[in-house]
């Protein structure tokens, strides 16, 4: 029988005190609120998550390369506000509507790695400039104005197999191919290799500017598809859609125990990071917690989390 490697053993151990630590939040919000265990309320739960589940798949990906994307809240938005305007103004097959969304995504987030690669600049600095050009793209485009779509594409979240929707089949869908994107294909290797170390991944023979390039584009691409489901789920094109995103990805990723240096993370664990936060929001929100004190929380956990990830790179980098 094949021994399972130090790093399986290591990620087992994780999943299972992530596991942990929402059974325990499930009790406790169970405990402090009667209507927090019920279908309805998981039902809501998950109709809540596929969007936020694929932009933090991309923002796994480029985190492991030690890289970041704040741009990821304004290309939800923009690839949004492009498929409401191909439907409603111009007319297009929802089929066509969607390729040009995706089209969009898939488009800013490769300007995102090329200039990144081109001018070797930071991440941070990049994507940040992407955030504001974005946002401003998407209320000129739909003039600050939401686009009611009703039908023509909140059908696509009426559609499912077994009660369950296909927006979340595709989330899940999404997940599964990013792990194994990353624990079983030379691309995932490669997104390891350039997070623990660039220059020796450069030294190595990878071609680093193009794994970047293809993972900030690839972010992109799944911020599109994050924006169809977005749109499809409320039937409308918003201007706002996807504020904050970037923040909620980061904090579930990092949660997720992905790594802020790079080098290291799970798509899986990620999802449960998603999770973790769905159902903080939910269970806070159910024990008549304010909104104020929410966002206080949720921040005090986004610090906590980079805390605990500081510590176990210093024990990683020791051992």
């Amino acid at each position: 029988m094949k021994k399972a490697t130090p790093s399986t053993l290591k990620w087992l151990k994780d999943i299972v005190g992530l596991g942990t630590i929402l059974v325990a939040l499930v009790v406790y919000f169970s405990i402090r609120s009667p209507n927090f265990l019920t279908a309805t309320n998981f039902t809501a739960i998950a109709n809540q998550i596929p969007a936020a589940l694929l932009v933090a798949v991309g923002m796994t990906l480029v985190l492991i390369t030690a890289g970041i994307d704040l741009s990821v809240g304004s290309l939800v938005g923009l690839s949004g506000a492009v498929l409401g305007l191909s439907i409603d103004r111009i007319g297009l097959p929802l089929p066509i509507a969607i390729l040009a969304c995706i089209a969009t995504g898939l488009f800013c987030g490769m300007i995102n790695g090329l200039v990144i690669v081109r001018w070797a600049l930071p991440p941070f600095i990049v994507t940040l400039g992407m955030l504001e050009v974005a946002r401003g793209a998407t209320f000129l485009l739909t003039e600050t104005r939401t686009i009611y779509l009703g039908s023509k594409i909140s059908k696509i979240a009426g559609l499912g197999v077994a009660n369950i929707s296909v927006l979340f089949i595709i989330a899940i869908a999404a997940v599964v191919l990013g792990q194994l994107i990353l624990s079983r294909c030379t691309f995932g290797r490669y997104l390891i290799a350039i997070g623990a170390n660039e220059q020796t991944a450069y030294l190595s023979g990878i071609n680093t500017s193009r794994i970047k390039v293809s993972v900030y584009a690839l972010s992109g691409l799944l911020c599109a598809m994050a924006a169809v489901v977005n749109t499809a789920r409320m039937a409308s094109a918003n201007p706002n859609a996807g504020t904050g995103f970037e923040l909620e990805a980061i904090a579930a990723v990092v949660i997720g125990g992905t790594s802020l240096m790079g080098g290291r993370g799970s798509v899986i664990n990620s999802m449960l990071g998603v999770l973790f936060m769905a159902i903080l929001s939910s269970g806070l929100s159910q024990i008549g917690t304010e909104e104020a004190t929410k966002r206080m929380i949720t921040g005090f956990v986004i610090v906590l989390a980079v805390i605990l990830d500081y510590y176990r790179s210093r024990i990683t980098s020791k051992s």
